[in-house]
């Protein structure tokens, strides 16, 4: 039986979704459970067994062989939570310390990294696979359920023939039969458009795997559902629809998984695959930073070089220049003589593709040369029990006092509501204009404080791409609420955050007007401001998995509502 622990969260970040969204969610989730739940649905899945493996699709990925040396030994670390089977050996009998966990391990995003230790992890994954087999043949909603099946079917399909190299006869036709009755699951699997595409490319994936007319008919279905799937998770300027560039990088290693297993199988690959790979790796480029790593928006990691530039090979020889502005994405490359400038210029996704979505208005993220300087927290449905790093006071923008705009949904309700972000809804509005030669500036601007305390949030960045400094000034403008005045405070205390990556050392000069931003690669940077009040804090940034301690620049003051207040700041180069 599955459990996991949960970790309480704190009222004032979770949301309350409407009772109607709910028991819509509840009554969509009932129907499976009543139908897979039913006595003999395994008996459905039965069908023609395949004779063997004949592929072994190469999934680029890199895999961490520390990790898998330490699952060798019964130690898993996995979604930022560790767990130890030292005496048992079986994960499987035990609660697992997070939801994250648990949707990672039951996934088998172990399988790479144990495969990196030799015949040696191959019998041990081969082992925990039978043991997992035992326990969970048959259905249940979370080991069995959309956020888990198709992953780990894509998991098992990079491995199968291996595992099969090192396994009895009798281990061997268990795990191709399971393949087989787990594919037939999937099939009926349809509720999560977010797991749309990643359904498919399992599909494909032990399409390409499993032998004989069983792969030949999963290969078909899964290519056949494939093209309506990325239209449906694809914009056309190659954005994924959950403005998650990890979830981007994601699916282009998706597809070159495919490729190289339908070589493997001699079948010609379909231009839409090609197509899709192009567009997605313009994306995950164009949200990269100088020194090769991913920048942190929406419910992506802090993922660093040799995470990405595996992906982008494939591509290398037809990259070209990556577009300035990603129109359907909303984000916003800015470029000085060294400063590189990344603008999220959109909202938090809702729905389906909202499980990892966070609300971060007008955030951004800064490079000098290949030093990250500016950066956001990271957070990743990874870290399922730091729900706080999602909301608007996590991110490199304007608060005011203690209020949020979205909350995230937690605990059961959440479940059923995919984690989506719940709040008053509100739009991120931008005007870009390039100065030849000379700069670019863009102007921001969103109302999400209008319901509460009647202001509207302006930013604007100006790159000066000769002097090599970004300028920034925050406006909040008073507007109207429809509410009585004498339930609105007269003012409200605000903050600008700065999250500074993990090696940027940061000293405020005896003025605190300045504070000096120095990277590892030695160079300087004033960060210069009129803001009433300087503090610096400790700070947290995502990268691997795990969270590494960071400085928190914050610009504070005191807002009236009746009135407009400008804050102004400066990032330029010490030397100047």
């Amino acid at each position: 039986m599955l459990a996991y622990e949960s970790t309480p969260l704190a009222e004032a970040v979770t949301a309350t979704p409407p009772w109607q969204k709910v028991i819509g969610a509840w009554l969509r989730k009932q129907g499976g459970a009543e139908l897979f739940g039913m006595p003999g649905y395994r008996l459905t899945l039965k069908g023609r067994i395949p004779e063997g493996f004949v592929a072994a699709p190469h999934d680029a990925r890199p895999a961490n062989a520390l990790l898998g040396k330490a699952i060798l030994s019964g130690r898993y670390t996995l979604a930022n939570a560790r767990m130890s089977v030292q005496g048992s050996g079986d994960p499987w009998n035990r609660a697992s310390p997070t939801r994250a966990f648990a949707l990672e391990l039951h996934r088998f995003s172990w399988l790479p990294h144990l495969m990196t230790q030799g015949d040696e992890g191959a019998k041990e994954a081969v082992r925990l696979f039978l043991l997992w087999q035992k326990t969970f043949r048959s259905w249940t909603p979370f080991t069995w359920g959309e956020a888990v099946l198709a992953r780990r079917l894509i998991n098992l399909s990079i491995f199968a023939r291996r595992l099969a190299a090192v396994a009895q006869p009798w281990e061997a036709h268990a795990l191709a039969q399971s393949l087989a009755e787990q594919g037939r699951h999937l099939l009926r699997l349809h509720n999560n458009a977010a797991y749309q595409a990643s359904r498919a490319v399992a599909l494909v994936a032990i399409g390409c795997v499993l032998s004989g007319s069983v792969g030949d008919s999963f290969r078909r279905k899964g290519l056949k559902r494939l093209p309506k799937a990325l239209r449906r998770c694809t914009l056309s300027d190659g954005s994924h629809i959950s403005r998650s560039p990890e979830q981007g990088l994601e699916l282009l290693y998706d597809l070159l998984l495919l490729i190289d297993g339908l070589s493997q199988r001699s079948q010609v690959v379909p231009d839409f695959i090609e197509e899709h790979i192009e567009r997605l790796s313009r994306f995950v480029r164009t949200l990269s930073h100088p020194d090769g790593s991913l920048v942190a928006f929406q419910g992506a990691e802090s993922l660093l070089e040799d995470q990405i530039l595996p992906a982008l090979l494939h591509t290398d020889a037809k990259a070209g220049n990556t577009p300035a502005v990603l129109e359907q994405g909303r984000y916003h490359q800015m470029l000085g003589r060294s400063l590189s400038v990344f603008v999220d210029a959109g909202e938090a996704r809702g729905g389906d593709f909202g499980a990892a979505a966070c609300d971060y208005p007008m955030t951004f993220e800064v490079s000098g040369g290949r030093d990250k300087l500016i950066v956001s927290p990271g957070w990743s449905p990874a870290q399922s029990d730091r729900q706080a790093f999602r909301v608007v006071g996590a991110a490199n923008t304007l608060t005011l006092g203690d209020e949020l705009i979205l909350k995230p949904t937690a605990g059961a309700v959440g479940e059923l509501l995919n984690f989506s972000l719940e709040g008053a809804r509100y739009k991120v509005r931008s005007r870009r204009v390039e100065a030849e030669d000379s700069g670019t500036l863009l102007e921001l601007e969103h109302e999400g404080w209008r319901p509460r305390l009647g202001l509207k949030h302006e930013r604007r960045l100006y790159v000066d791409a000769q002097r090599d400094e970004l300028r920034g000034e925050e406006r909040l403008t008073p507007m109207t609420t429809g509410k009585k005045m004498q339930n609105m405070p007269v003012q409200t205390p605000y903050a600008v955050r700065f999250l500074l990556h993990p090696e940027v050392q940061a000293s405020l000069a005896r003025d605190k007007k300045s504070i000096l931003l120095r990277g590892p690669g030695g160079r300087g940077w004033w960060l210069r401001h009129d803001a009433p009040e300087v503090s610096l804090s400790e700070g947290v940034v995502f990268e691997k998995g795990m969270a590494r301690k960071t400085t928190l620049v914050v610009l504070q003051g005191t807002a009236r509502l009746d009135t407009p207040t400008r804050l102004r700041w400066k990032l330029s180069p010490a030397e100047a």
